[in-house]
């Protein structure tokens, strides 16, 4: 049995919230360079190279990489052999949030959802905690903006729907989010599951490396047909036209009950931020 005290945890959750959002992770990076020599459009060219050069000054000025700072979610992986000491896990994850946004002067953008009043800290985080094998925690920290999250969708399909009915409602997705959710974007796609854990699927398929294959072939496939056909929509980067809509797209499935076929789609802006600490 491996201890690990809760403040090392603070201290992780601290750092990587402030790093997540000045650094562009180097998978986005190259997919971001690969639509700057690709893109065809001229207004799309240049706004390659803005997001380029934004990404530049955010991690050399270590200021954020957008405004929206984000609604932090924490996705920890506990191995079974840590045991956690000196104090409460899920308070130690809200202080590093916390501490974070402080320090980092980062905006803080929750509020109570009726009142529209502001937590003042940026929390509370969402925390999805999951035992694995291990002596081990793995966190990972993502900063999500409000406005991909508020194009993203669940869809309760009926089966017969069947794959022509999923493709549709991604791309209608994408289709009706237009220039919103500033494209490029990436898109997270879960099949399967229940209604919540197909939204889940989806959030957790954009932390997957940006452009990586997946390993089963038939849904790397529809992976390359999705992404031709939201392309192919012409929205282009930031709405103004051209071959880069989207960077990605990203499945995660799973078995779902036989009455049911759940879809989810969860929409990420060319601000695709996490950050990953092993502890």
């Amino acid at each position: 049995m491996r201890e690990i005290n809760v403040q090392e945890v603070t201290a992780a959750v601290k750092q990587a919230a402030m790093t997540a959002n000045f650094e562009l992770g180097a998978d986005m990076l190259r997919a971001l360079e690969k639509g700057a020599r690709e893109e065809e459009s001229p207004a799309g060219q240049e706004v390659f190279r803005q997001l380029l050069e934004n990404a530049r000054i955010a991690r050399e000025k270590r200021i954020p990489i957008c405004q929206d700072c984000g609604l932090t979610v924490v996705f920890a992986e506990l191995g079974q052999e840590v045991h956690l000491v000196g104090g409460d896990f899920n308070e130690a994850v809200q202080e590093g949030v916390r501490q974070g946004y402080q320090a980092g002067y980062l905006r803080k953008s929750l509020c109570h959802p009726l009142t529209r009043k502001n937590t003042g800290d940026n929390t509370p985080a969402v925390i999805y905690t999951t035992i694995v094998p291990g002596d081990q925690l793995k966190l990972m920290v993502v900063p999500k903006g409000g406005g991909s999250e508020n194009m993203s969708r669940v869809f309760m399909l009926r089966p017969a729907a069947g794959l022509a009915g999923i493709k549709e409602k991604v791309v209608e997705t994408v289709r009706d989010a237009g220039a919103n959710p500033c494209p490029p974007t990436i898109i997270g796609v879960g099949i399967g599951g229940t209604f919540e854990q197909a939204a889940l699927l989806a959030k957790k398929a954009l932390l997957r490396e940006v452009g990586s294959q997946h390993p089963d072939p038939e849904l790397a496939a529809l992976e390359q047909e999705l992404l031709t056909m939201i392309n192919n929509l012409g929205i282009g980067p930031q709405g103004l036209g051209g071959r880069f809509t989207s960077l990605a797209v990203h499945i995660n499935l799973m078995p779902c009950h036989i009455a049911s076929l759940p879809v989810a789609v969860n929409v990420q802006c060319h601000a695709s931020r996490h950050q990953e600490v092993v502890l």
